[in-house]
């Protein structure tokens, strides 16, 4: 036998603990980066390394630009340096007590002295910073069926069950269902407003012609009724009986297949003395408005826009086919009360009398089930059916004794199910939770102010908002109202807030605290402020407020917040400070807005456009879609701030949905 060789074999170490299978853990792979790191050259690892401390270099020093337009009280240069609002010169209601109804006209209010430091809440230093994504709208939550009206939205239903973000429906705008997101970067532009834009170049769809140069108060009426006219010629010549034209593309979009336009803007032909195209236009709802269709619908959308615009036509007009569809309406959309809770659902389909809650959530928003009161109590009035009163107003009573709300102001979300506040510690006055505000107010007055519960939420939320939610910027010291996440203050206000300064007039009108009405008065000319700062004259959706000394402008918009919608609530709130002081700056200022959407929002062909970019008036991006509050509301408010004639819808008679149509205030009887 001959020996063995040492080169006859291989010996293999096994180390312990292992199971004998090949490792390729990170341990190994870091030992093999180093391997490879060890036979480059002196040289290269050198070059790579300068290179490495050049990125760390460039990146420390553009930090600081790529930072967003900071919203938190907690991020500014020193708490000094902040402008603090005295809260003890807003002088709180008594609890308990409503004060007699007191109707007159007010002079211009003087401004409000400020709060001291002591009175102003301390931020949270410990939270983290809290950054949100804005939402993209005033009113409600909605899935509908239909693709064209619902754009980026259309197929949120698949979104959701791939686990991507749901969208959602707030008053035309197309938002995240997501209540907290990532903030978005702040594109730095001037905010001085150029007051003269270019002209239209070759083909360009949206007619940048200004308004008519009319001066005198009644041409100014006139002017908003050839705005109408013309808005309404694009409507019938290219959307006739569907939801909402599309002016750009000469085309409609569907929303509910309800003629939402049509329907939401049969009052305001009444007000303005369109006599023609309104008996047109009662045709179409006399032979084609058809409920016994199979479609989702809105209850929030479908309440304000055409249950609460049908009653008020029937109501201006007399006429019994608009409280027979009014009827029908109402009772297609009771089956959303069916409830654990008796907090309604958001969708009903009122074809075959099913209601469900949207696909992602079984949340309902505050501002849906607490903006639907006027229109079934009036319904309820006028049918002499409590059904639809009882729905409603357990709804309110619900909300009146639920845990969860902070000084009166109340979350954005409610349960179905559990009838309880979700998503608590959020508090806002915008989309979402605006109108349950209005309502508590509007309701009280429709009852001949006989609710004093309402009335008492509604004062306990106004000094809420007084203390939480007021702060002055820096440049001007204009008033705004910001919101509060969580114990953290953001300096962001939504377009849909403008409701307020009106609101509170109105409660002024109707004997409510007279300090109300100068808080009024600050907020509008925020609101204005909001059109004037900008390059187009037209209010972004949402507006950041700058509180630090040291920047001398008063308003930021995110590049994501630029659109324009065509919204009321400014001029609304001009309206009701007009006509309760007959100041003639609010005018002057309707007149400025009224003349922007002509010059930026105005489509030769027919019809107003929603524009993307309120910054360039070069370019401000047509959005192709003319919601139907534009001529349920804007025009409406705008034609009435003009208007000489006081008795014309008069506030000591009529209180106003949320959609703009008027119903009556109760007499004492009722």
């Amino acid at each position: 036998m001959y020996p063995l060789s040492s080169k006859d074999f291989v010996s293999l170490t096994v180390t312990e603990g292992g199971d004998g299978r090949y490792n390729n853990g990170k341990q190994r792979r870091r030992q093999s980066w180093w391997r490879r790191w060890k036979q480059l050259s002196r040289l290269q690892r050198s070059l790579i390394l300068l290179l490495l401390s050049a990125l760390v270099v460039c990146g420390t020093v553009m930090y600081p630009s790529l930072l967003p337009f900071p919203t938190d009280v907690s991020l500014l240069a020193g708490e000094d340096n902040l402008e603090r609002m005295d809260t003890g010169t807003l002088k709180p209601a008594l609890p308990g007590v409503i004060p007699d109804v007191v109707p007159r006209v007010f002079p211009a209010p003087e401004k409000l002295e400020l709060p001291t430091e002591q009175n102003r809440p301390t931020p949270n230093k410990h939270r983290p910073v809290v950054l949100h994504k804005p939402q993209r709208s005033r009113g409600n939550v909605s899935d509908g069926p239909t693709k064209e009206s619902q754009g980026p939205s259309e197929e949120r239903g698949a979104e959701a069950a791939a686990g991507e973000k749901p969208l959602v429906s707030w008053r035309g705008a197309i938002i995240e269902a997501e209540q907290v997101t990532e903030a978005q970067q702040v594109e730095a532009q001037p905010s001085t407003r150029q007051r003269e834009a270019p002209p239209a170049g070759p083909g360009q769809a949206v007619s940048q012609v200004p308004a008519t140069g009319l001066t005198e108060p009644m041409d100014r009426a006139e002017a908003v009724r050839e705005a109408f006219r013309h808005a309404w010629k694009g409507y019938r010549d290219f959307a006739w009986g569907h939801d909402e034209l599309k002016p750009v593309s000469k085309s409609y979009g569907e929303w509910f297949g309800l003629g939402l336009t049509l329907v939401d803007a049969l009052d305001t032909m009444w007000i303005l003395g369109l006599k023609e195209e309104f008996e047109e236009a009662k045709k179409w709802v006399a032979t084609k408005l058809n409920f016994s269709k199979n479609v989702d619908v809105n209850l929030f959308e479908t309440t304000i826009r055409v249950l609460g615009g049908l009653l008020s036509t029937y109501h201006l007009t007399g006429d019994r086919l608009f409280f027979d569809k009014a009827k029908e309406i109402g009772t297609r959309l009771m089956p959303a009360f069916k409830t654990p809770s008796k907090i309604p659902y958001s969708d009903v389909n009122i074809g075959q009398g099913k209601a469900r809650p949207p696909r992602w959530t079984s949340d309902s928003t505050v501002a849906e089930v607490t903006s639907i009161q006027l229109e079934f109590r009036e319904l309820s009035r006028l049918t002499q059916d409590p059904q639809f009163q009882n729905a409603v107003d357990e709804v309110m009573k619900i909300v009146h004794r639920l845990d969860g709300k902070h000084d009166g102001l109340v979350p954005k979300f409610i349960n179905t199910n559990s009838g309880q506040f979700t998503h608590r510690g959020v508090f806002t006055l915008g989309a979402r939770a605006d109108s349950y505000y209005e309502y508590l107010l509007k309701q009280w007055i429709q009852s001949g102010k006989k609710e004093k519960e309402l009335v008492e939420d509604y004062l306990q939320a106004v000094e809420g908002v007084k203390k939480n939610l007021l702060r002055m910027t820096s440049p001007r010291r204009l008033t705004f109202v910001g919101e509060l996440s969580h114990g953290r203050f953001s300096a962001k206000m939504d377009h849909l807030v403008c409701f307020l300064p009106g609101t509170l007039a109105l409660g002024t009108h109707h004997g409510l605290p007279a300090d109300h009405m100068e808080l009024a008065a600050q907020l509008v000319e925020t609101c204005y402020q909001m059109y004037a700062q900008m390059e187009t004259g037209l209010s972004p959706e949402i507006a950041q407020f700058n509180l630090q000394p040291r920047n001398s402008r008063d308003i930021e918009v995110k590049a994501a917040d630029r659109h324009n919608l065509l919204r009321p609530e400014t001029v609304e709130s001009l309206f009701y400070l007009y006509r309760f002081t007959q100041d003639q700056k609010y005018r002057d200022w309707g007149w400025e807005i009224f003349q922007s959407f002509n010059k930026h929002a105005r489509v030769s062909t027919g019809g107003y456009t929603s524009i993307g970019n309120v910054r360039d008036p070069a370019n401000p991006s047509p959005k192709d879609k003319m919601e139907s509050f534009f001529l349920g509301e804007t025009l409406k408010y705008l034609y009435l701030l003009f208007s000489d004639d006081p008795s014309l819808i008069s506030l000591d008679e009529y209180v106003f949905n949320t959609e703009a149509h008027p119903l009556p205030i109760w007499p004492s009887g009722s």
